[in-house]
């Protein structure tokens, strides 16, 4: 007969046994819940706000997604489909980024007020991803680009800043990953203070000035930057004149500065 104590450790290890072998999360329910939460799309819904004091006073839920993250092993991911590698990094990107801001405290302006002479807040490892302790960076420069060469991404990632694309309240998945990266750059591209046509000119956030070479690798038909807003020149101006010179190329593309001040819902 087994003991009453070694049945109990066989059960407790199977219980944590089978806690291990969960399955990951693909639908990201955690953070879901949380940016559904904690975000908020502007009355024009192209921009949206973070609520950064709710994130911290949900810290312990945070904790939990970001937790989610960190313990999938390389080889775990390595057989994941595309869009569920390209949703992971893209999630994980927005998720850590959020707890970078928090680190910053509540008087906190920037997200480069995160950084120093000697490095940037993107280039500090502070969070563990994928078997090693990494940095935002290394998400975006050395996976998410490198790997999938999808442009779309980059208006799905987000800096913390107004200038970046909004951050979006619902989480990333891979069964509508297509659809939700097309509309993550038209909300972008539909919004007036970032993007617009103006004194005769297609006036456009940096961001399409900074990786130019990834919207013009040839993903979705596009060879030079002006395909991607013939694509989308009903995002860019209701004026039927100007969608025509848009998608005729016929618009000269000036970058506008890059606004960095905190996305926080208190301004």
């Amino acid at each position: 007969m087994l003991s009453r104590r070694l049945i109990t450790a066989i059960f407790v290890l199977g219980v944590s046994s089978s806690a291990l072998a969960q399955p990951f999360d693909h639908a990201y329910t955690t953070w879901d819940g949380l940016v559904k939460q904690h975000v908020r799309w502007l009355p024009d819904q192209v921009q949206s706000r973070v609520d950064y004091a709710g994130f911290a006073a949900d810290r312990g839920r945070l904790k939990t997604a970001l937790d989610a993250m960190s313990a999938v092993p390389v080889a775990e991911f390595e057989r994941w489909s595309r869009a569920q590698q390209l949703a992971f990094l893209i999630n994980a990107y927005n998720a850590f980024t959020v707890e970078l801001i928090l680190t910053g405290g509540p008087t906190l302006r920037s997200i480069k007020d995160l950084g120093s002479f000697i490095r940037s807040p993107w280039k500090t490892p502070f969070f563990t991803l994928l078997g090693a302790t990494r940095h935002l960076d290394w998400i975006e420069h050395e996976q998410l680009r490198p790997r999938f060469a999808e442009p779309l991404l980059h208006t799905a990632i987000n800096c913390a800043s107004i200038g970046c694309p909004a951050l979006v309240p619902e989480a990333f998945v891979a069964s509508r990953l297509d659809t939700q990266l097309d509309d993550s750059l038209r909300r972008f591209l539909a919004d007036r203070t970032r993007n617009r046509v103006a004194g005769g000119r297609l006036e456009v956030s940096s961001i399409f000035k900074w990786y130019r070479q990834d919207f013009e690798r040839g993903h979705g038909g596009f060879r030079r930057l002006e395909d991607v807003f013939a694509k989308y020149a009903d995002q860019l101006t209701g004026d039927v004149r100007e969608r025509e010179a848009v998608r005729a190329g016929a618009l000269p593309i000036t970058f506008l500065d890059y606004n960095w001040s905190l996305n926080a819902s208190e301004r």
